[in-house]
């Protein structure tokens, strides 16, 4: 243990255990907070409708209840959750400046970022590995993937993440917390909030480590693997137009995901991360500001067949009135 670990120790005696933090996120910015407040509302309402849009269509058109469809759906509703999680507190803060939040509070929402977030990313390496074969094996891909696959996929996906993060979680609530209680992120950063710790949070901080580093790599690995093939796949169709069009496709997923695997190796995948918590406030907005926009778009909104569909339950409703 560190001189400065067992100060903090020793110092647990002599005061009370804090009730509650303070998120204080941009200072230097606060001037700005009435048009940041815009610019990040309707970045959330434009994300929350784009995705309550893929939902809605998804399960009213029984053309889409497939596993191509139902994957991106689910993922949109997890995505709403995602963001809500923090953005409410975020527009909170470009508001007032600093925004108080209970102790308890504060465990439940990093609680639910983390497992809705790493649940999420185990997500996209399942739809990953179903693009893979819907393009690479076609003739298979009946056979291997349907309704029951996916949504036992869908449960696999984040049993497992319960499980790791309602255990990291019990190893912070055991931890002691007796001062500063200033958290500089505009949500409860589990990272951040282990550095408060009085008492010896090295272990913690080492099972956080390895958690997050095996969510992400494990997803990742899985979801360049899948890419790869079905880039090499790409090149070997005869029409260039279909290739092209294939491209353009990719291309765009990549940028989205090149994006979100960005900015959580950026902040995660360093076990050092003290020594940047102010950047890491600024990567995490891509994960819960910018993606979130453009997911809806790049994975779904773009498919010729969601078009008909939304075009077709439109018309039924218009029929009825």
């Amino acid at each position: 243990m560190t001189v400065r670990d067992t100060e903090r120790t020793v110092g647990v005696k002599n005061e009370s255990t804090i009730q509650e933090l303070v998120l204080e996120a941009f200072p230097a910015a606060q001037h700005l907070g009435g048009l940041l407040f815009l610019v990040h509302l309707l970045a959330y309402l434009a994300s929350i409708m784009g995705n309550t849009v893929i939902i809605l269509i998804t399960w009213a058109d029984h053309r889409l209840q497939t596993p191509m469809y139902v994957l991106p759906s689910t993922f949109s509703f997890c995505e709403c959750c995602f963001i809500t999680t923090v953005i409410p507190k975020l527009l909170s803060i470009f508001l007032s400046g600093r925004q108080t939040i209970p102790f308890p509070a504060c465990l439940t929402q990093a609680f639910f970022f983390l497992f809705i977030g790493a649940g999420t990313f185990f997500l996209m390496a399942v739809t990953s590995l179903d693009r893979y074969l819907a393009i690479c094996k076609p003739l298979h891909y009946a056979s291997i993937m349907n309704l029951r696959v996916s949504f036992l996929l869908i449960f696999l996906c984040y049993s497992l993440s319960f499980i790791f993060f309602t255990g990291l979680m019990l190893k912070v609530s055991q931890l002691s917390f007796c001062g500063p209680n200033i958290i500089s992120h505009f949500f409860c950063d589990l990272g951040s909030l282990i550095h408060l710790s009085c008492s010896d949070s090295s272990s913690v901080e080492t099972y956080f480590f390895f958690v997050t580093s095996f969510v992400i790599l494990l997803s990742l690995i899985v979801t360049i693997t899948a890419y790869s093939n079905i880039v090499v796949t790409i090149l070997r169709l005869p029409s260039a137009k279909e290739r092209q069009k294939a491209f353009s496709t990719c291309s765009s997923h990549l940028i989205v995901l090149s994006l979100m695997y960005g900015s959580c190796v950026f902040i995660y995948l360093n076990p050092k991360q003290v020594d940047r918590l102010d950047s890491n406030k600024e990567a995490a907005l891509v994960n819960t500001v910018v993606t979130p926009v453009l997911n809806p778009v790049i994975y779904t909104l773009r498919n010729k067949q969601v078009h008909q569909a939304l075009r077709d339950t439109l018309s039924r409703v218009r029929w009825q009135k």
